[in-house]
């Protein structure tokens, strides 16, 4: 006999319903052990400043490293979650928000005239280096470090392999940011430290430490067969004598840094796990640098096909 189609509708909506409360509670669940592991991070990471087991602790004292790492961390939920905010409001018009958010519009003024989100994205990048390096050296555990007699295996798994420091500033300085930006793009940057943050930005990408970047950014296109494509007219001959010498001097600067790390990864002299031999520590160096690469490439990619369907 053939089931009635009340039946058959009764039973897929019980069946759905089943599916959801699964859902809800694997959600919950989930939820429940990274707000745990985060909270369990950070009084740890807390724990050790005040125990003076970081660097900047051990080296100045427990209040500075206190403000540096809270500091860093907050500023780094600006440059993570304005960037959000900045690339994808770059297709709306913004006459549409210039009265209800007018700081976001000021930032947009600013950010989408030219070239200027280039710029931007360029200075934003070392703001994070920067602040994730802050970070670091405040609440990083020195070596050999112990806190409350925790045993050595709870010891080496949150703070000898940096886990701790991950979860930290992965789920306060960025995801979160990312996220909450990517739905409330304009109130997000609707204050003035949102403005602040994207002139930092500006500036650095104004002082050339960063334009070997863009000497990169011209191989790839000529080895592409592509053209680079700008929003601004051709620079002059007192501004091309300007941007030149900021590409060498950043040139001179990268390949400097560059002769140094390697040395130093040689050399054994880094932060490199023990036991890891220099020719492994180099290899790694440099696979984490072409996955860095390869994943800005596809993010860039997803925008400009995000832009060209809304344009």
């Amino acid at each position: 006999t053939k089931s009635s189609p009340n039946a058959n509708s009764l039973a897929y909506r019980k069946s759905k319903r089943s599916n959801t409360t699964m859902v809800d509670a694997g959600n919950v669940i989930k939820c429940a052990y990274s707000v745990g592991l985060l909270v369990f991070s950070t009084i740890i990471i807390m724990g050790l400043i005040f125990n003076e087991e970081t660097k900047l602790s051990s080296d100045v004292n427990s209040a500075v490293a206190f403000v540096a790492i809270w500091g860093g961390v907050l500023w780094l939920t600006m440059v993570e979650g304005g960037q959000g905010s900045l690339v994808g409001l770059a297709p709306v018009n913004r006459e549409l928000y210039k009265d209800s958010h007018p700081i976001a519009y000021k930032c947009t003024a600013i950010a989408h005239k030219g070239d200027n989100l280039d710029r931007y994205l360029l200075g934003r990048q070392f703001m994070v280096v920067l602040t994730v390096f802050v970070v670091n050296m405040s609440g990083g555990p020195l070596k050999d470090a112990e806190l409350w007699g925790f045993p050595s295996v709870l010891t080496n798994m949150f703070l000898g392999s940096g886990l701790a420091m991950i979860l930290f500033t992965a789920m306060v300085g960025q995801l979160n940011s990312q996220v909450n930006a990517s739905l409330c793009m304009l109130d997000y940057i609707n204050n003035y430290f949102a403005l602040f943050t994207l002139w930092v930005a500006m500036a650095i990408e104004f002082s050339g430490l960063l334009h070997a970047s863009y000497l990169v950014q011209m191989l790839v296109a000529a080895l592409s067969g592509k053209k680079i494509e700008s929003n601004e007219e051709p620079r002059n001959g007192l501004q091309n004598l300007f941007f030149w010498s900021r590409c060498l001097g950043s040139l001179a600067i990268l390949g400097y840094c560059f002769a140094v790390t390697l040395a130093a990864l040689f050399a054994g002299k880094t932060t490199m796990w023990e036991g890891v031999p220099p020719s492994v520590a180099v290899i790694v160096f440099f696979c984490a640098h072409v996955c860095c690469w390869f994943a800005r490439g596809y993010a860039n990619c997803v925008l400009c096909r995000r832009q060209d369907s809304q344009g």
